[in-house]
């Protein structure tokens, strides 16, 4: 696309034609609800932590039908906020009780049981609000989308910054090519929040309200120790996805849409050292995207920990947000500070005039965001952030970063460049990087 003032009829198309339509146009469908005229009947998978808001948050579009949780305390809890909800431990057997009696469930359980769970309920014909990262591997992206897709369902990852105007309208503005063309992306997080790089904590005893082989789903098997629930999972390589996989489907959303960052072609980290139990402290990434039909190829920088920031040169003289996301044209950059693309600014160059589709405007973007996903499963129309067409592809991308953080274990000493084929979900250069594209289940959980 040429840079300047863009018709919406020409953005509509361009955007369409780049894969991206749904987002600005709405122009997907899927299976409408059966109870497209009457109220949905949601359950939830995981009540706690960001469980909490998204229960509340689907309760407010249709009535909340069952509730389920591993931690007793947790769903003791919920269960006061929806008394009416039939209350489960193992999201299996919720799933195959509630049959027809629920249209739409939330998933917001530690990241690897995400995929088990949302699998199941769409191969019943359940439309899924999934928590970021959508999935736990690269493969398990993949499949989420395929399945979303055979089934026809209403799918939304839960990046709640795809509802921001600003996140829209920046992305529009990249696609005008008003930069010039794009040669460097930096997405610079303050997280881990939590400490990474570790050995495992000891084993313990199990809290009585605990069910931890249900929290231990579909990943292999260890002892309970302080630490892991409700919250440090994310550190471990069998739980979690990181820093990485915490924050990026935020981060990198903006620039993702904007520049259709699909099927990168490489990637490689150094990282401040890991034992491949624990992800490290600290991992600069680096990803590599070919050219496609509309601009040309570039690369995408990833920074996490506190302090780990690009190069200070590229911010003219600003002082760098403690997070954000930073676009380098020829003609110009985009700088959007934080994690959600709640602002941005232009650098260098005038703002393009363009358009876009808002979501549902009901409170903040959080709110929002469930909000296009009711208005969606009530309309067939797909959702934003989807699996097949958004999420999904998003999440392979990220996840891949991973791939090269586990060939970088040795502190301040860059990996291996690890060669990859999106197609065929493959590396092409390294041998034994299998089960972190495509981990093994536990017996009981299959896709």
């Amino acid at each position: 696309m040429m840079p300047g003032k863009t018709s919406r009829r020409r953005f509509l198309q361009a955007s369409a034609a780049a894969g991206v339509g749904f987002w600005v146009a709405g122009g997907l469908r899927a299976k409408a609800s059966n109870s497209a005229n009457e109220q949905i009947q949601f359950a939830s998978v995981g009540v706690d932590g960001k469980g909490r808001s998204d229960s509340r948050n689907a309760s407010r579009h249709g009535a909340m039908v069952g509730i389920c949780d591993v931690d007793g305390n947790k769903l003791k809890a919920a269960s006061a906020l929806y008394p009416d909800a039939k209350k489960f431990v193992d999201f299996r057997e919720m799933i195959e009780a509630l049959g027809d009696k629920v249209d739409a469930l939330t998933v917001s359980t530690p990241d690897h049981t995400h995929t088990a769970a949302a699998v199941m309920a769409m191969n019943k014909g359940k439309h899924i609000y999934c928590q970021k990262p959508m999935t736990h591997s690269i493969y398990e992206a993949r499949v989420m989308g395929q399945v979303a897709r055979k089934n026809e369902v209403i799918t939304q990852m839960g990046n709640q910054g795809t509802s921001l105007d600003s996140l829209r309208e920046a992305a529009a503005i990249l696609r005008t090519g008003a930069l010039g063309a794009v040669s460097e992306v930096h997405i610079w997080t303050n997280r881990p929040i939590w400490k990474q790089g570790i050995d495992r904590p000891k084993p313990a005893e199990v809290p009585g309200f605990l069910n931890w082989e249900l929290w231990l789903g579909p990943a292999p098997y260890r002892p309970y120790g302080d630490g892991y629930h409700p919250f440090a999972w994310r550190g471990w390589w069998d739980f979690g996805t990181g820093a990485l996989g915490d924050m990026a489907c935020h981060t990198v959303n903006l620039p993702f849409m904007g520049l259709d960052l699909r099927d990168p072609t490489s990637v490689q980290a150094v990282s401040s050292g890991h034992n491949r139990d624990s992800y490290p402290q600290r991992s600069t990434i680096e990803f590599e995207f070919p050219a496609n039909d509309w601009r040309g190829a570039l690369k995408m920088v990833w920074y996490d920990d506190k302090g780990n920031q690009p190069p200070a040169e590229l911010f003219d003289g600003k002082k760098p947000p403690q997070t954000g996301s930073l676009v380098i044209g020829e003609k110009g950059k985009l700088l959007s500070p934080g994690d959600y693309g709640g602002s941005f600014e232009l650098i260098g160059v005038e703002k393009p005039e363009v358009e876009w589709k808002s979501a549902p405007q009901v409170g903040n973007h959080d709110e929002n965001h469930m909000a296009e996903f009711a208005e969606c499963i009530k309309s067939g129309e797909q959702a934003t952030s989807n699996f097949p067409d958004y999420a999904g592809p998003l999440t392979e991308t990220i996840l891949l970063g991973n791939l090269a953080v586990w060939v970088a274990p040795e502190a301040g000493v860059k990996g291996q460049k690890v060669q990859w084929d999106a197609k065929s979900m493959t590396v092409k250069n390294i041998e034994g990087l299998e089960k972190i594209v495509k981990p093994p289940y536990r017996e009981g959980y299959t896709l």
